[in-house]
Parts: C-alpha cells; structure tokens; sequence
C-alpha cells in the first residue's frame, strides 16, 4: 500500500515567505512614494482654494490683507480652512498665508508628520507654483518652480 502525503513541506514554505518578503520590500517604497505624491496634490489642490478665497477677500475688501488670523507668527488662514486634506483624514501639510499686502499674496502649504521630507508647496497671487522637490527651504531653484515632477 502506498501512503499519499498532502501538504507542503517547511522549505517550500520558506520559499514562498521569502518571495513574498522580496514583493513586500520593492512595493512598500513604492507605496510610500504614492501616498506622498497623493497628499502633495492635496495640498496643492487646497491651495488653490485658499487662493479663491483670497480673491473673494480682495474682491470684498479691495486688499489682501486681513485674510490671515491676527497671530502673525503663524500666517494661519483666517478665510479657509488651516490644513489639508480638506475633507477629513489624516492632516498632512499646514496652510499658510506667508505674505499678503494691498495687491499681492504668497500660500505655502508646510508638510508636516511623515509627510515633512516632502517640502513646501508654494503658490502666489501672480501664479507661480513652486514645490522645493529637494526639502531646502530654497524655493528659488530652476529646478523647484513648478508642481510637476520634473520642472523644464
């Protein structure tokens, strides 16, 4: 009488943890990159809604001025909401109002959490879009003033 065996044997078991441990170590960057890159266009969506709501302030009191709270030091907008996302989640980048006078502003949305290597997302009432890809605080760089990937 021959005896059948069924199941798997230890190694062919180790085998398959160790291909799934591979899986895991060349998605798990890749993941964290997208999740980073879908709070990023957060944030740069909800910049765009502050910069509206800057234009309904000026329209309402011929300045941009006063839009942020009364406590300078954090440039928080006092006109829309403070943090993104908008809608609930975890809060990953801080709304700032970083300068505003009679006929101009500048919006930064400031990562922060897991999201902080990131660095800021910029946007200012003439329409420039920068985004400091290389997280150092010089938002002046060619290669910096654009929201896309790669700046041209």
């Amino acid at each position: 009488m021959i005896k059948i065996q069924r199941g798997f044997t230890l190694i062919e078991l180790m085998i398959v943890v160790a291909i799934v441990a591979i899986l895991a170590a060349v998605a798990w960057p890749s993941y964290q990159n997208q999740v980073r890159s879908t709070n990023r266009a957060d944030a740069q969506g909800a910049l765009l809604g502050l910069a509206q709501a800057m234009e309904r302030h000026f329209t309402e009191n011929g300045t941009y001025e006063g839009a942020a709270t009364a406590d300078a030091d954090t440039g928080a907008p006092q006109i829309f909401p403070t943090e993104s996302p908008l809608d609930g989640g975890n809060k990953t980048y801080d709304l700032r109002i970083t300068a505003a006078d009679g006929s101009s502003y500048t919006l930064q949305a400031q990562p922060k959490g897991s999201q902080a290597p990131d660095g800021i997302v910029q946007l200012s009432s003439s329409g420039e879009k920068v985004w400091d890809r290389d997280n150092d605080s010089d938002l002046t760089e060619a290669s910096d003033l654009c929201w896309n990937k790669t700046c041209s």
